[in-house]
């Protein structure tokens, strides 16, 4: 990158090992030897926030022919001004596709300027590119003006740079390569000849196609006419053929025209004989009808008279059924008197049986009444036992008290159980917290290396196998202070270091690599402390001094990790001597990069590298972005850990101690409730010894009251047995009521029956008589019916005849072309008689003069004028 105030006057520009090329109009002097401008030769190119260069000025030799030099040295960055400056499209680079990819990263816009050699005055072309909206401002000579104005002052100049053969991009080297001959000259025309030369060329391409399509022409105007000559000989043959053809073909439209006539005059006669057949018919039919007429009034007699018997019977039906509904009703009603008797039995029964028991309780409660009486006679002499009764409710205050104290300690000791063990609870999340942001680095490992998780896992199993101190993968150990802190840390270490394991010992780090990776097969990195701790070695300048750069702290302080990773790391990445610096340190990196201690810092978003060299003193320096971090953003604070799993431990070992505290105290409770009981049971003898009498003497009285009650309630049989026999002698008369009703109904069903009896037979007579005289009916019938649908089809056929005989007539009258009221020409009377006069007659010749006409294939109407055709 050129220093903003360096200017340099280029004929080659060296800027990477890749090659770009431009061949800009050129003068008559060679590619190598300097000479004058001409027109479009490159004076300046100026570029500002453009791909790799905050500001730069550069200006080529008369003859520039071509850009190398080393990569990153800004080559491309050249090329692509020029072709963007110069209206080119961004295809012509093969790079992005978009202008806003050509602004330097970072800034809003850049801008290219580029001035060229014109006589009469040089031209400035200017180009401001927006990356916000990809838009451009286009300036000529410091005017404002536009694309299209820059594309024609840039074709006056015969500047191309969409041709590979004037611009040749070094991403467009294989497009090139591939171009065709044909594509080369056309290419070279345009890039080196003046420019009527490819017009020219186009137009003289287009001449000889024409002179192509014309020879084509003649050669087929020439073989039309041969093939005319050669069938008008062929035609006149045809003439005679057609005329012979046409001949037939008249005989045929004269057969056309006949058939309708002859197919009308056979439907015609047809018709006429359907007419006499079917009034034929009309008599016979009549004569039939009037033979059945007596039979018919007959059976229509026998009918009025069955009407009435049908009404009678089926009146009889309906009284015979009514009075059988009504029998079944009486039955039923007998039936429930029947039921009705039952249950006054059976209430009787039930009265008995009462009483019994009520008897059984009075004797029963006589009994207990005279056994209690003996009881209390037995212990009316026992001595006063409420001394003893007063002594053991001291005891059992004295056992309350006591207790009362031991539920009192254990209430406290459970208390304080339940808040050590919610702190445990607490305690046992905020730990499960922090492992599962050491499983999710884990996952993250196994995610991208699963080697290294898989000699992870055989580590933590075998541990034991080894004396000094054995560290897991970086990424697992170092704990970063603050998240937004890990970035500095892993865009530092690289991500080989990341994953390896850390030894103290350097023959255990040789034990675990045989292990898993020459008996395992697992690809893993190991690494060895140093042998003196390098974990505490001190920066070489204190990082007061550099806070007026904008620095804050250095690397180190910014992690944790144990003491072996950590002098690794300050041996192999100088972690301790690597500042980090905020915005202020971005915006003075000039100055901060001049400082010679520093090698190695960091800003806010971006790393910087500082080299000076060995030779000149020099100083170059590198940056890069610093990338989001991927592994170390997730931290645990290792000390606290340690912190919440000593709690831990404290809480189990205090509940251990109030457990074994509640376990005494109950076996304290359990030592009162066995002596409670033992003083509640003596406390119960003793008042019961005291209230055995008064109990006895309370019992005694109410099984009297009882007895009383029970001998007052006693039930009269005799009276229940007479009042039952009442009721009985009631139901009885009803029965007799309605068994009368029943038989009467029964008689009334069987007088109604012979009556519908003697109806059945006289209408059995009557039916029969009928059936015979409907059999003879329908014999005649028979024949009556077939007549009558004979004369009906007669009819239909004579209907269909009558429309054929005008649907025909029609037919031929429009064939032969007349008017339907024009009656038929002499002329085709006269033709017609020529020919024959049946259908199948008429159709044979129409065949046979078809297969003729037919015979004569291959011509037309215009076959008669063939032989008057005039060659030209």
């Amino acid at each position: 990158m050129a220093e903003p105030s360096k200017r340099q006057r280029l004929s080659h520009i060296t800027s990477g090992s890749q090659m770009a090329s431009t061949s800009l109009p050129r003068g008559p002097e060679g590619a190598g030897e300097a000479g004058p401008f001409v027109e479009g030769s490159i004076l300046r190119i100026t570029m500002k926030n453009f791909l790799t260069y905050d500001y730069s000025v550069v200006h080529p030799g008369p003859n520039l022919n071509m850009i190398v030099g080393a990569n990153g040295t800004g080559k491309s960055s050249i090329v692509c001004a020029i072709c963007l400056v110069l209206a080119g499209r961004t295809a012509t680079l093969g790079r992005g596709d978009k202008v806003g990819l050509y602004v330097k990263r970072g800034c809003q816009k850049g801008f290219v300027e580029i001035e060229l050699f014109k006589n009469g005055g040089n031209l400035v072309i200017s180009r401001e590119i927006h990356v916000e909206n990809n838009q451009s401002l286009w300036m000529l000579n410091g005017g404002i003006s536009n694309q299209k104005k820059v594309e024609e002052e840039v074709k006056a100049l015969q500047i191309q740079v969409s041709n590979l053969c004037q611009f040749l991009p070094q991403e467009k080297v294989g497009e090139f390569a591939k171009m065709s001959k044909i594509e080369l000259l056309e290419a070279t025309e345009k890039s080196v000849g003046p420019p009527e030369m490819y017009e020219y060329h186009c137009e003289l391409k287009n001449f000889r196609n024409k002179e192509r399509e014309l020879e084509n022409v003649v050669k087929e105007k020439a073989s039309f006419l041969e093939k005319a000559k050669q069938r008008n000989e062929r035609n006149k043959i045809d003439v005679n053929r057609y005329y012979e053809k046409k001949r037939h073909l008249d005989v045929i439209e004269l057969l056309e025209k006949k058939k309708p006539w002859v197919e009308y005059e056979t439907a015609r006669k047809e018709l006429e004989g359907v007419k006499m057949e079917r009034e034929e018919a009309k008599k016979h039919l009549s004569a039939l009808r009037q033979a059945q007429a007596p039979m018919l009034k007959k059976i229509q007699q026998i009918d009025d008279h069955l009407k009435p018997n049908e009404a009678q019977m089926k009146a009889k039906t309906a009284a015979i059924k009514e009075a059988s509904v009504k029998c079944k009703q009486k039955q039923d009603q007998l039936d429930r008197k029947h039921k009705e008797i039952d249950d006054i039995k059976q209430n009787l029964r039930l009265k008995q049986t009462e009483e019994e028991d009520h008897q059984k309780r009075i004797n029963n409660t006589r009994r207990t009444i005279e056994d209690l009486k003996s009881e209390l006679a037995k212990i009316s002499d026992q001595p006063d036992v409420t001394p003893q009764i007063n002594a053991v409710n001291g005891k059992l205050r004295r056992i309350q008290v006591e207790r009362a104290k031991i539920e009192g300690e254990r209430a406290d000791l459970r208390r304080e159980g339940d808040n050590i063990s919610a702190e445990s609870k607490m305690l046992v999340r905020k730990l499960k917290d922090m492992n599962n942001m050491m499983n999710a680095k884990e996952e993250k490992l196994r995610g991208r290396h699963r080697d290294t998780h898989a000699a992870l896992q055989w580590l933590r199993k075998n541990r034991e196998l080894f004396q000094g101190n054995v560290h897991e993968p970086m990424m697992l150990v170092v704990n970063v202070k603050n998240p937004d802190f890990a970035k500095y840390v892993e865009n530092h270490i690289s991500f080989h270091d990341l994953r390896a394991f850390v030894f103290q010992r350097k023959d255990d780090m040789e034990k675990f690599m045989t292990e898993v990776r020459d008996k395992m097969n697992l690809k893993v990195n190991s690494i060895s402390s140093p042998p003196e701790s390098c974990s505490k070695r001190a920066p070489s300048r204190n990082i007061e001094s550099l806070r007026r750069f904008g620095f804050f702290t250095y690397l180190r302080e910014m992690f944790d990790a144990p003491d072996e990773v950590m002098s690794y790391l300050c041996f192999q990445y100088k972690v301790h001597d690597v500042p980090v610096g905020n915005e202020q340190t971005k915006a003075l990196i000039k100055t901060v990069i001049e400082e010679p201690y520093l090698k190695v810092l960091y800003t806010t978003d971006e790393r910087y590298t500082v080299k000076r060299s060995f030779y000149s003193n020099k100083i170059s320096t590198s940056n890069s972005a610093v990338h989001a971090s991927q592994y170390l953003s997730i931290t645990v604070d290792a000390e606290e850990k340690r912190q919440v799993e000593q709690q831990m431990k404290a809480c189990e070992s205090r509940l251990r101690e109030i457990d074994e505290q509640m376990k005494a105290l109950q076996k304290e409770a359990a030592a009162l409730d066995r002596e409670e009981n033992e003083l509640l049971s003596e406390k119960k003898r003793l008042s019961e010894l005291k209230g055995k009498r008064r109990q006895l003497e309370q019992k005694i009285s109410t099984k009297q009251d009882s007895l009383k009650q029970m001998e007052q309630n006693v039930i009269d049989l005799k009276k229940v047995e007479e009042e039952t026999k009442e009721k009985i002698k009631a139901v009885n008369f009803l029965k007799v009521a309605i068994a009368t009703a029943i038989v009467a109904q029964m008689k009334l069903r069987a007088k109604l029956t012979m009556e519908k009896v003697h109806l059945a037979l006289e209408m059995a007579g009557l039916t029969a008589e009928k059936n015979k005289l409907e059999n003879d009916c329908r014999e005649s019938a028979s024949e009556f019916k077939t007549m009558e649908q004979r004369c009906s089809r007669l009819e239909q056929r004579k209907v269909q005849l009558t429309e054929q005989c005008k649907g025909l007539l029609k037919r031929a009258k429009s064939n032969c072309r007349m008017q339907p009221d024009e009656a038929l020409s002499e002329e085709l009377r006269h033709a017609f008689s020529k020919l024959p006069d049946t259908v199948d007659e008429v159709d044979a010749m129409l065949n046979e003069e078809r297969s003729r006409a037919e015979c004569f294939t291959g011509l037309s109407e215009s076959s008669k004028h063939l032989s008057c055709l005039t060659l030209w």
